[in-house]
């Protein structure tokens, strides 16, 4: 299915690795140019080399900077002619005990997991509703609908952005703009493992038997994989997602055991 998005301009935060790239990879395909933002360089450039090679690939730039301040949000802004689609996306805070979270703990979670994707929405909804096309979709977490105890900086941030986003998501859709998020659960990322190798050391075991008792509490006894999330995100960037706003996808193989 042609998505209807070739020669669109897109950025993608924290588009180097992960689920970030993953959503970049396939934009890139449908032929979208794209900007990809972290905080490295050499992972940038190492992300552009491999997605210029694509098949129909558009122009790929790199900006290295962190979009969690607002000049990176300047600059990441800036490379791009225009701005037709917004991916957001920034690794979660780390796990913990409430008790320990001070207030500065607090207000670094909802910078980089609220905060900072409610400023790029500020930014690019206006000009997108001028021009009578915009797609925004929020990487959020399956923790919006399941909450981890250990992960309550991430839980609280999130669901503070999906709040936001169930707001004005309905004042934009008549301007063509929709804003959604995607809630991934497990998927087969750098991330995952190095939590997943912690895990193994604290229990004592080895990571093959953390990765396999992980994968045991999943319906689909697998992982997801980072193209698979790709996909989803490029759908919700097309023509044909028009109809779709405000809506919070979750993607993790089953592993909610909801109704709603």
């Amino acid at each position: 299915m042609d998505l209807g998005i070739k020669d669109r301009w897109a950025i993608v935060c924290a588009g180097s690795k992960g689920l970030g790239k993953a959503c970049a990879k396939a934009l890139v395909s449908e032929g979208v140019n794209v900007v990809i933002n972290g905080r490295t360089e050499s992972s940038l450039l190492a992300a552009q080399k491999e997605l210029e090679a694509l098949p129909n690939a558009g122009k790929v730039i790199v900006v290295a900077a962190d979009i969690t301040t607002p000049e990176g949000r300047e600059k990441v802004l800036a490379a791009a002619p225009q701005i037709d689609i917004l991916i957001n996306n920034a690794g979660g805070p780390p796990p913990g005990n409430y008790l320990d979270w001070t207030t500065e703990d607090w207000m670094k979670a909802l910078n980089n997991n609220m905060l900072t994707a409610i400023e790029l929405i500020k930014a690019v909804t206006p000009k997108m509703q001028a021009q009578q096309f915009g797609r925004i979709v929020n990487i959020t977490s399956s923790a919006v609908k399941a909450p981890i105890s250990v992960l309550g900086l991430s839980n609280g941030a999130r669901a503070g952005l999906t709040g936001f986003v169930a707001g004005i998501a309905r004042t934009t859709v008549h301007d063509n703009v929709t804003i959604n998020n995607i809630l991934p659960g497990a998927f087969a990322t750098d991330r995952l493992l190095q939590t997943i190798a912690a895990e193994a050391d604290k229990n004592g075991i080895s990571q093959e038997e953390a990765v396999d008792a992980r994968m045991q509490k999943i319906p689909a006894k697998r992982f997801g994989q980072p193209d698979e999330f790709g996909a989803l995100c490029a759908y919700l960037c097309s023509e044909q997602a028009a109809y779709i706003t405000g809506q919070n996808f979750l993607i993790d193989g089953g592993a909610y055991p909801g109704t709603f």
